[in-house]
């Protein structure tokens, strides 16, 4: 089996601040005015390089997406969810079509199982140079339940889940709905931090360009089941329907 291996600074990890379990810790994103190595602004966003960049041969960028460390996407009204997701996408396209990168990189940590080490929300647009995109998916990932869906996007819960439990996906046929993509990328966030299960606290948000069109990938994080760790075994819960109905009840108006 084929498999991406990148090299990771240890030294310049141990450098990293960590701001969500140590809460007394300084946050680097809050001292809005100096900041350093500042890419592009839109609003209270910014786009900067990750000051420690502990990919081998990458380039990494962060978007810090408000001043307000103690909020996070369910809190956002929905011209900021929009202009975030924009501000990312155009950004991330252009790392895409630069010809600089094999693959390149666009997601979120949040919470203290989800590979993150600062609360203040925010996304990572990450150039590799010598990663095989096509190792990093498979189609089958996307497969699931439907439950919603307009002309040229669809909201659906995984059947063939990468990893395993509430994987929620979002699929279009058209780039150009971009504000819809965000509204069921908050309507996801919201259900999984809010409704899924009372004991979840982190999830990650995964961006991919497939046959030119993007798909995204929300899930929630628990510690990481053995099985998947030690034999590659996917878990398929068996309340899928139940998390369809009830997605559907809170969100899409539907008994």
């Amino acid at each position: 089996m084929r498999k991406n291996i990148i090299g990771f600074n240890i030294t310049v990890g141990r450098k990293k601040p960590e701001t969500i379990v140590n809460k007394d810790a300084a946050c680097p994103f809050c001292e809005y005015d100096h900041l350093e190595n500042i890419i592009a602004r839109r609003g209270e966003m910014t786009l900067l390089e990750n000051k420690y960049n502990v990919l081998e041969d990458s380039f990494q960028t962060v978007l810090i997406e408000t001043r307000y460390c103690g909020s996070d996407i369910p809190d956002y009204s929905k011209a900021h969810m929009h202009e975030l997701i924009h501000f990312g996408v155009e950004y991330w396209f252009s790392l895409l079509d630069s010809g600089r990168y094999k693959s390149v990189l666009f997601f979120k940590n949040y919470g203290p199982l989800s590979g993150g080490t600062i609360l203040h929300p925010h996304m990572q647009i990450v150039g590799l140079r010598h990663v095989d995109s096509s190792l990093m998916y498979d189609k089958s990932d996307f497969i699931g339940m439907t439950i919603s869906q307009t002309k040229n996007v669809e909201l659906n819960v995984s059947t063939m889940p990468r990893l395993g439990f509430c994987e929620l996906n979002i699929l279009t046929k058209n780039n150009n709905e971009l504000d819809t993509i965000a509204d069921f990328i908050q309507i996801t966030v919201n259900y999984i931090m809010k409704y899924f299960n009372k004991r979840c606290k982190s999830y990650n948000i995964f961006f991919y360009r497939i046959d030119g069109l993007i798909a995204v990938k929300v899930m929630p994080r628990f510690p990481t089941s053995p099985l998947f760790i030690g034999y590659n075994l996917r878990l398929r819960p068996n309340n899928l329907n139940i998390i369809v109905d009830e997605m559907q009840k809170l969100y899409f108006n539907k008994s």
